[in-house]
């Protein structure tokens, strides 16, 4: 067996090992096919006022010049549709991804192990681990590597999970064998476009990021614009809908990472809790979540909106 085969088959079992949903390899390069359509969606200020998406342009498209001498992108999914929703259906909503223990750094974690693992077993081995908070093109990168396709929604998605998961990268300086991307299995579906309560989703495959419910409840700092008053959907952090009503969710199955289950009282929270909510209640609710990122001065302006 050649090295470049053992060496990719060692990260993919290890990846497996530590919970990963799957682990697609692509060679590390400037994303061609990406670069005007990031350009287009910049220029039309889709990202609003999410300023950070407009920095590190050359970075974001190429991982070389983010990683010195990185020579693969291991692309890695972790799954985490849960098992139980908020019982409560009138209360305001929280995003699938966040009821658990934030995110970055579970999978900051999983990423760690698979670095050391990897150095452990192949030698002089470095690079860097990454989850949604660099300039990384996560979505692009994963479909490269054969994880799924992006859809119209513009999320991942893969026939046999759907699209609830989490994407991450460990970007390394080792020639590995790389994987092909899948095709494309929207078809002639809009189940998602007709669904998004605010009429984000402007095309196929384009999302304008400034008229997202994600965008308001989470990134937006400022007051939400009265004119998508009650056009929310009951949604205070983050947003479904798109994830939702896509067909190929009818094959999420639920996660085994127990450090993804909420709070019990999480989904016991009814809609006068959340309305009644103190910054006690939300700081132990939210410990480690990342929810925290709007603080509870964000949480209640979020609910307060769908209040009025």
């Amino acid at each position: 067996m050649n090295n470049k085969k053992h060496f990719t088959e060692l990260i993919k079992t290890e990846a497996k090992r530590l919970g990963f949903l799957s682990c697609g390899i692509s060679q590390a390069g400037f994303l061609e096919e990406e670069a005007p359509r990031l350009e287009k969606w910049l220029n039309k200020n889709m990202h609003g006022e999410m300023h950070y998406m407009a920095n590190h342009f050359d970075k974001r498209l190429d991982p070389t010049k983010l990683v010195e001498g990185s020579k693969s992108v291991i692309s890695l999914l972790l799954n985490y549709y849960p098992s139980k929703d908020q019982e409560d259906q009138t209360a305001p909503k929280i995003s699938k991804y966040a009821y658990g223990t934030d995110y970055h750094f579970v999978i900051k974690d999983k990423l760690k192990h698979l670095l050391y693992h990897i150095q452990e077993e192949i030698g002089d081995v470095h690079g860097r681990a990454f989850v949604d908070s660099a300039p990384v093109l996560d979505k692009a990168w994963a479909a490269k590597s054969g994880l799924g396709w992006i859809g119209k929604h513009s999320n991942l998605l893969t026939q046999q999970v759907g699209s609830f998961y989490f994407i991450a990268e460990l970007i390394i300086d080792l020639e590995l064998e790389y994987d092909t991307p899948v095709t494309d299995h929207c078809g002639t579906c809009t189940a998602c476009i007709d669904a998004c309560p605010t009429k984000a989703i402007t095309e196929p495959y384009v999302v304008d990021g400034s008229k997202c419910i994600s965008y308001f409840t989470i990134e937006l700092k400022e007051s939400i614009p009265s004119d998508f008053k009650g056009q929310l959907d009951n949604w205070m952090f983050g947003c479904d809908v798109c994830q939702d009503v896509c067909p190929w969710n009818r094959f999420s199955k639920p996660h085994k990472e127990p450090l993804f289950n909420p709070k019990p009282e999480l989904l016991s929270m009814t809609k006068k809790d959340w309305e009644e909510i103190s910054e006690e209640v939300f700081k132990k609710v939210f410990k480690d979540s990342a929810v925290k990122r709007t603080k509870f001065s964000g949480l209640k302006r979020n609910i307060e909106f769908l209040k009025e």
